[in-house]
């Protein structure tokens, strides 16, 4: 069975989109409340177990029983989450390398379709 070009790219673009697709997540189960791993300064949205919100901060520091960051680089408001009330951390960094990786690769994929379109119809 052959496949055209075109129809090969679409399919290799659509698998690449798809395995590229992944954030860090620190949870209640993976860690175990280890939160040594949280980088300061980077940004993390929290998931906290009484509300359906995210808290979204830049993370400064950890204690045994808290984790202390900022609202954002402009508002130096202080917040500090019970570690008990957190369900699932995020890292934005990551998923913003990956989107910016996606569309590179995607333009790329394009390119590619195109010149060999131009080249099999002359």
């Amino acid at each position: 069975m052959k496949l055209s070009r075109s129809l090969k790219a679409c399919f290799l673009t659509a698998l690449f989109l798809l395995s590229s697709c992944a954030t860090t997540k620190y949870s209640d189960d993976l860690y175990k409340n280890d939160y040594t791993k949280l980088k300061t300064g980077r940004t993390y949205s929290f998931s906290l177990k009484d509300s359906s919100k995210k808290q979204k901060m830049i993370f400064m520091s950890t204690d045994s029983e808290n984790i202390t960051g900022f609202v954002s680089r402009k508002d130096s408001t202080q917040i500090s989450l019970s570690k008990s009330n957190v369900t699932q951390v995020k890292d934005h960094t990551k998923a913003k390398v990956t989107a910016g990786a996606v569309v590179i690769g995607a333009a790329a994929v394009g390119a590619l379709v195109l010149s060999s379109t131009r080249a099999t119809s002359n």
